[in-house]
């Protein structure tokens, strides 16, 4: 089954265009952020103009996936108190990279210049915290092959895709905090819990029905 057929000539062409990670981030920063909890297709993204993280960086991954790359996630989690956070990856030049949805001034695009997925996810380490200062990271997951799923009707359903969430929350994490190192961290400066509420849309519009 070709995962594109259901997307239509101007969706493909609008593929076309985004040939690249640069392009893909760029296209993710025009799309406001969804204002409630949604598991939208990529399909449904293009077509509500909506996306959470999640939603975003899934539809980045079909996009490169479209060129012929992997489809690829990376999924950051926090504690309990916190939300976690989901990247698409992509290589460059030997090097690792990321196209990340989000509305805040933190957890964005991250440059191919990363030896390794851990070097990457760590990358967002510093920048996790709660309005508190308290830094929430505590795992990253391993490469998230959207490829392997062999039912492909998630890509352009009209139905909720939580499954796909589900199926990353289970995929191989890494810890990579000791109890120690967690009852020693520093809490984020004043400065850069006032950087981090920095947002790209202040009043983003309802979604429509």
């Amino acid at each position: 089954m070709n995962p594109f057929s259901n997307f239509t000539k101007s969706e493909l062409k609008l593929f076309d265009r985004l040939n690249t990670p640069k392009k893909i981030q760029d296209f993710l920063e025009t799309i406001p952020p969804s204002l409630r909890d949604s598991s939208f297709s990529p399909k449904r993204v293009l077509e509500k103009r909506r996306a959470n993280c999640i939603e975003g960086a899934t539809l980045a991954a079909v996009i490169l996936w479209y060129h012929g790359r992997k489809p690829l996630l990376l999924d950051l989690t926090s504690t309990e108190n916190d939300l976690d956070h989901v990247a698409a990856l992509f290589r460059q030049n030997g090097c690792w990279g990321a196209i990340s949805k989000t509305n805040h001034a933190i957890l964005r695009f991250r440059e191919p210049v990363y030896t390794s997925i851990r070097e990457l996810a760590m990358s967002y380490f510093h920048e996790y915290f709660l309005d508190n200062g308290k830094k929430t990271m505590r795992t990253f997951s391993k490469p998230f092959d959207l490829s392997k799923i062999k039912d492909k009707s998630w890509i352009t359903t009209q139905k909720p895709i939580w499954h796909i969430g589900d199926k990353l929350d289970q995929s191989l994490h890494i810890k990579i905090l000791t109890p120690k190192m967690v009852k020693n961290l520093r809490k984020a400066d004043p400065i850069e819990i006032k950087a981090g509420k920095l947002k790209r849309w202040e009043k983003p519009r309802p979604l429509k029905k």
